[in-house]
């Protein structure tokens, strides 16, 4: 009777041994049958591999190098642009064909929460920090119900990639700092106190001499468009459009990623810059930005500059040929290094669709170079290869 005990345990692990192999087997197959892609095809629907529209936009990616995995965070839209989901995150080894994860951070039903149903979540940017182990996740935030008169930065830290994102706060930054290219005289208000009346001689004057600066000194700085960008020494800086979208402010991040150190600077002052995304080359840093137009598309900008601190120097529009002026109607979010290949980038971008948001379309061109500038054209399919043959 034991003997047959044992047998029958043997005969059924038999089977669930070769029911996992099979699953997994089938599993395998229907994740090669979903891939659908092998190339990029800017402006189309682009489905993930469940087949749905990929739902990531003002996104970023974080690559994680020990499995060789590419992680898009995005804004999860509906028909508006509040949020209602949260952020999504999706994968992929190849960059063409995406698996969502699921929701990396999701709104909070507590109506008291900074998150909550209804709040602005846009334009996430998630890092990895290998002192602390942890994923951290910074986005731009605007409380419910108050337009985009916050002005908020928020912060979510996780042990992994794909698990949900725990929300920790929102912050304005650098309150009670002044930035490192300040003048002392610049710390008292004009004679007769700062104008009231927007784009006179006198404003614009009042502007560049810091006037929201000294506005927002004890609250701290606003924050909206944003990017995060960790330099070759592993400090993190967070790139954001401030002073009512007029100019851009780079801060240093503390060595875990969670705060800033109160070490800033302002750039390209009364500029107008938004949706600012950085990359590195060669030891030249670059940036690309858009111009301030809300929704409507307009000239990308960009710049180069020695250092993420140092001075930027303008290099122009870096979109060339038709529809250049309006950046192939699309804004930028994220410049993507490809990995294994050198020197390779990706223009990653969204073209909005204000009317309705989930279908707003995905703009990723590779980026080229002529006379040190980077330069972006419209190819409506290409890959990866395109690196290798330039």
């Amino acid at each position: 009777m034991e003997k047959q005990n044992i047998l029958y345990i043997l005969i059924c692990f038999t089977l669930l041994f070769t029911s996992c192999k099979l699953s997994s087997g089938q599993e395998k197959k229907q994740t090669e049958e979903n891939k659908k892609y092998s190339a990029f095809h800017p402006g189309e629907i682009w489905r993930d591999m469940e087949g749905a529209h990929i739902n990531a936009h003002g996104g970023g990616i974080y690559y994680e190098d020990s499995t060789g995995t590419y992680y898009w965070y995005g804004e999860h839209k509906g028909k508006g642009s509040t949020a209602q989901v949260g952020i999504n995150v999706y994968s992929s080894t190849d960059l063409y064909n995406w698996k969502k994860e699921g929701v990396a951070l999701a709104v909070e039903k507590n109506h008291d929460s900074e998150i909550t149903t209804g709040s602005v979540m846009e334009r996430p940017k998630v890092i990895y920090n290998e002192k602390t182990e942890k994923y951290i996740m910074w986005f731009h935030l605007e409380l419910k119900g108050q337009g985009y008169s916050a002005a908020r930065t928020g912060l979510a830290v996780s042990d992994t990639p794909t698990s949900p994102f725990k929300y920790i706060r929102s912050y304005r930054p650098n309150a009670g700092e002044w930035p490192l290219n300040y003048k002392e005289e610049w710390k008292e208000s004009l004679d007769g106190g700062d104008p009231e009346e927007w784009w006179t001689p006198k404003w614009h004057k009042a502007l560049n001499e810091g006037m929201f600066v000294r506005r927002d000194f004890q609250e701290g700085q606003m924050a909206r468009d944003m990017t995060v960008y960790v330099d070759k020494d592993g400090t993190a800086y967070h790139i954001h459009s401030s002073e009512e979208n007029q100019t851009l402010h780079i801060s240093e991040l503390t060595d875990d990623y969670l705060n800033f150190t109160g070490k800033w600077k302002r750039v390209q002052v009364g500029g107008q810059n938004e949706a600012p995304a950085i990359f590195e080359k060669e030891g030249k840093y670059y940036m690309i930005t858009s111009g301030l137009t809300g929704w409507d598309p307009n000239p990308a900008r960009s710049f180069v500059a020695d250092s993420i601190m140092g001075k930027w120097t303008a290099l122009g529009n870096p979109a060339k040929g038709e529809d250049a002026d309006k950046t192939f109607y699309s804004q930028s979010t994220f410049i993507l290094p490809a990995q294994g290949k050198e020197d390779a980038f990706i223009f990653m971008a969204d073209r909005w669709n204000p009317d309705n948001h989930i279908d707003g379309r995905y703009i990723w061109l590779p980026i080229e170079w002529e006379n040190g500038k980077p330069v972006i054209r419209w190819k409506s399919e290409w890959d990866l290869s395109f690196f290798e043959d330039n």
